[in-house]
């Protein structure tokens, strides 16, 4: 009979230690949810924009706020996040990329242009 171990009775999930592609893995799954979660909110600015000249106008003054040129940078940053890590994760289906070493590359180059992405957005608009 085998000896069992016992079972951790008191996980912290702050204190475990994530792989940079676990992290990214994560962070693919928000960014896809964070992008549905905010198409009616697009679909509404294009409408508004389509509706002649002062639709267009609202729009631009809506981004006027800080809110809003923050909200769309964080947009910006899942679109592209999950753009390329979508790109990566199908590479690895059909084996490129699939060693553990280019696995950590791929995987710390998509948070890294995702992050830059970010900062340039906001360094656009300010």
């Amino acid at each position: 009979m085998s000896v069992r171990k016992p079972r951790p009775v008191f996980l912290n999930l702050l204190q475990i230690r994530f792989p940079v592609t676990a992290i990214l893995s994560i962070a693919h799954r928000v960014t896809g949810v964070l992008l549905f979660l905010a198409m009616p909110f697009g679909i509404y600015l294009l409408g508004l924009s389509l509706q002649g000249p002062e639709g267009y106008a609202r729009v631009v003054e809506l981004f006027a706020y800080r809110g809003v040129r923050i909200a769309a940078a964080l947009l910006l940053w899942a679109y592209v996040h999950h753009l390329l890590a979508g790109v990566r994760f199908l590479l690895l289906d059909v084996d490129v990329g699939i060693d553990i070493r280019q696995a950590r590359v791929t995987a710390w180059a998509t948070n890294l242009i995702g992050v830059a992405a970010f900062l340039m957005a906001l360094g656009g608009w300010w």
